[in-house]
């Protein structure tokens, strides 16, 4: 009876293997990765007591420990031992990001992991099988897109490294990184990561600025500089917000119409009167106005800003009402609505 009992329960764990070897195959895939950068780490004393080690990225470094320290002391957010390791990417990107979207709606494709929930995209270490993922996609008709992933949370699953292509930031865009980051491993809600990544794009920036008020004031340049690459990118990103709104009523519009090739010119239309109107907008740095010079965004590229910024406003608004733009306070009351 044991014995028939452990070739049904064996039986019935290789049938669940070989259903699931998608998702477990990508499992290995990720730990794999995950375990290479781990495992070729140093520890960021080491590395700031190294004479073979440049002083810029010493310096990047220290500003990375300072970051923390204020995260965690001045913003509330969750101590940990991430960012007190280093790994070397020698130039080379580690992590590639990949999302899609239905082609006419704005609507992205959802993974579904053990544990962790749904996720609107996917990571990966190895960028070949991101590509051959992403035509898969695109050959059922999804729109697709394949970025770099600068920086990433393991949600305390390891500890997360300084990877050193971050230190090529400047120092509040490098503190805005680290505060968002360390956001996810304070609050992460499952299910939820436009809500996720919202919070945490939005501390990341308000704690940048607090952090380099309190280092240089507000008359030093560090503030400055950094404040008017934020007043380009709310630009940009408040144009692609508007955007992604005129899509989604345009595919409202369209429900009726059976013809993909009407569908599709509709929307390549739409898109190109985006883009040309970019030229109308004020940047200081003239980089937004060349940002696709070599292709169109598509329906996952306009998602992304949906995913990230669309609810700045209403956090805005609940920072200064109901928290007196005191952060600490609102990521405490954030932490607390979602235990």
């Amino acid at each position: 009876m044991v014995k028939k009992v452990l070739l049904s329960t064996l039986a019935f764990l290789v049938l669940l293997f070989v259903i699931y070897w998608d998702l477990v195959s990508y499992g290995l895939q990720q730990a794999k990765g995950q375990l290479t950068i781990i495992s070729n780490t140093q520890d960021v004393s080491d590395v700031l007591a190294s004479d073979n080690v440049p002083d810029s990225i010493k310096h990047q470094i220290r500003n990375i420990e300072e970051a923390r320290l204020f995260a965690f002391d001045s913003l509330g957010l969750k101590q940990s031992d991430n960012y007190t390791t280093f790994y070397d990417q020698k130039g080379q990107v580690s992590l590639w990001n990949l999302s899609a979207s239905e082609p006419f709606a704005l609507e992205p494709k959802l993974w579904s992991f053990p544990i962790l929930g749904s996720f609107p995209y996917k990571g990966f270490f190895d960028l070949e099988k991101a590509k051959t993922e992403a035509k898969e996609l695109k050959d059922e008709g999804y729109d697709v897109r394949i970025r770099p992933v600068g920086g990433w949370s393991t949600l305390g699953w390891t500890k997360d490294p300084i990877l050193s292509n971050m230190l090529r930031r400047t120092e509040g865009s490098l503190v805005e990184l680290i505060i968002h980051e360390l956001t996810h491993s304070t609050l992460f809600v499952k299910d939820d990561i436009e809500f996720n990544e919202n919070l945490a794009s939005f501390i990341g920036e308000k704690g940048a600025v607090a952090f380099l008020n309190n280092k240089y004031g507000k008359g030093s340049s560090a503030y400055y500089d950094y404040i008017i690459s934020e007043e380009d990118s709310e630009t940009f990103r408040d144009h692609m917000l508007l955007a992604a709104g005129k899509l989604d009523s345009l595919y409202q519009s369209m429900i009726e119409i059976s013809s993909d090739s009407i569908k599709s010119k509709k929307k390549e239309q739409m898109i190109n009167e985006i883009i040309i109107s970019i030229d109308t907008l004020h940047f200081h740095n003239e980089r937004y106005y060349q940002i696709f010079q070599n292709t169109l965004p598509n329906n996952a590229y306009f998602m992304s800003y949906l995913r990230y910024y669309s609810s700045n406003d209403s956090l805005e608004s609940l920072l200064s009402n109901s928290y007196d733009n005191d952060l600490r306070s609102f990521i405490e009351g954030m932490v607390e609505y979602h235990k």
